[in-house]
């Protein structure tokens, strides 16, 4: 059996062994190239995170985020369905992500077709985007907020410039104006400037009675404005009013009347200046004389405005008799009209003085020394001795049902002074079961026709209160 043939090195030549290593070291490079090529370089960094993850898992998170922030990602097409949003996918700006609670899933849907439109045009199916986050700093946050108001502080400029530009389109200057009515003779006077002239007119000794009382009437417009009645005082126009009631002409006197009363009302400043000019006094000596029905009327509205929310007036009224001027004033004949106005008069300085004092007790709002000038007003003792008792409740006579309410309203607030008085008048007692038997007809009619709290049933209400008060 022949034996196998076998090589020594001894058998080989030089030159071929030589040839033989440069092959052997050409194959196992080779092998070694082939291998580092085909070899993924994160699996050794991912086999290493996951055998310290149980030792340090802080930061196995750090080094994931680190390499995602410097991964390229593919970006996801959302459509207008929520679909589900897979790891290592970048989703465009303005998509609308949620996180499903039941899959603990991360899902993507379109938020606004035409606002997406924008972000991804020009981006192609499968373009790769380069997702960093750390792109903007609090500093570049700083700067941009700040960029941002200057912006809209130049926003609310331009807007500012353009209706400053819409104004002057719209309305031109005074300056502009007045020189136009220079032009036309037109002059533009102010209120005061006004006040002025007309009281010069109606203090002229050469201006005519029509002239005078039409320059009263103007004044009386103006007056009604509590800034230009106080104007008045400043250049002595009150004063001249004031005067004017000494005319002896019933016209001038009843339109300085009608332009006291209405300057008068509500205006504390005034009402002092008037009763330091002897208003008062004046208004009384028109009142107790024989005038025109017209002319009282005026005067009385002036008188009722000067006393209204004044107790230094009411104290000088009673001084000065004015109860005894009024009582007269309701007994003249064909004043009826006249006597409403005075009950309705004494009924509210009645009440306005219990309203202070209960006022005081409740909230101490009111002033002490008002307050004292308020006691200082006697005035239920004055209406009680002269004779308003009686003359109130004789009242009740009159037809309209406007002048029962107010007379009604004024037995009432006298009643705590009067009810002696009333007990004893067996005319009164007469007179509310007459009209307590008028009005609960009326106030029927008034059922019927569907109306449960009507005008009528009131006035009935208060006959009631007042009739079970003096039983």
């Amino acid at each position: 059996m022949p034996r196998p043939l076998t090589m020594t090195p001894q058998s080989l030549s030089p030159s071929r062994m030589t040839t033989l290593g440069m092959l052997l070291g050409l194959l196992v490079a080779f092998c070694f190239t082939f291998c580092l090529g085909h070899q993924n370089p994160n699996e050794f960094a991912l086999t290493n995170l996951e055998k310290s993850s149980t030792k340090e898992p802080e930061k196995k998170e750090t080094i994931v985020e680190e390499e995602m922030d410097t991964e390229v990602l593919e970006v996801f097409q959302p459509t207008h369905e929520w679909q589900a949003l897979q790891p290592g996918q970048a989703v465009p700006a303005g998509s609308h992500v949620r996180l499903n609670l039941q899959t603990g899933a991360r899902e993507v849907k379109l938020q606004h077709e035409d606002k997406l439109q924008n972000n991804l045009k020009g981006l192609k199916k499968g373009k790769r985007l380069d997702i960093n986050t750390n792109t903007y700093t609090s500093q570049d946050l700083k700067s941009a907020l700040a960029k941002f108001k200057e912006g809209a502080r130049r926003e609310s400029a331009k807007e500012d410039e353009a209706r400053k530009a819409e104004v002057k389109r719209l309305f031109r200057p005074i300056e502009e104006l007045k020189k136009e009515f220079n032009e036309l003779n037109v002059v533009i006077e102010t209120d005061m400037q006004i006040m002025v002239r007309l009281i010069n007119k109606f203090n002229s000794s050469s201006s005519s009675l029509e002239e005078k009382i039409a320059a009263l009437f103007d004044l009386e417009y103006y007056v009604h404005q509590m800034d230009n009645a106080q104007d008045l005082l400043s250049f002595g126009g009150l004063q001249v009013v004031i005067n004017g009631l000494n005319s002896t002409e019933p016209l001038v006197k009843e339109y300085a009347a009608f332009v006291l009363g209405a300057a008068f009302s509500s205006n504390p400043k005034v009402q002092v200046e008037a009763i330091e000019g002897g208003a008062l006094q004046k208004l009384l000596v028109i009142l107790a004389t024989e005038q025109p029905l017209t002319a009282k009327k005026k005067v009385l509205f002036a008188l009722c405005s000067l006393l209204r929310h004044f107790p230094y007036a009411q104290q000088q009224f009673l001084k000065l008799g004015g109860l005894q001027v009024l009582k007269g004033l309701v007994q003249e004949k064909s004043t009826e009209v006249l006597a409403v106005r005075v009950i309705t008069l004494l009924y509210d300085l009645v009440t306005e003085k219990m309203f202070a004092e209960e006022e005081a007790e409740l909230t101490q709002d009111v002033s002490p020394e008002k307050l004292q000038q308020y006691r200082q007003v006697h005035l239920l003792p004055g209406l009680r001795e002269q004779g308003w008792c009686e003359i109130t409740a004789h009242l009740l006579a009159l037809p309209e049902h406007d002048a029962r309410e107010k007379v009604l309203q004024t037995l009432g607030a006298l009643l705590a002074t009067c009810r002696d008085h009333y007990r004893q008048d067996p005319q009164l007692s007469r007179t509310l079961a007459s009209l307590q038997a008028e009005y609960q007809a009326l106030a029927t009619l008034e059922l019927q026709e569907g109306e449960d709290k009507g005008y009528l049933r009131e006035l009935l209400g208060s006959i009631d209160n007042l009739l079970r008060e003096l039983r």
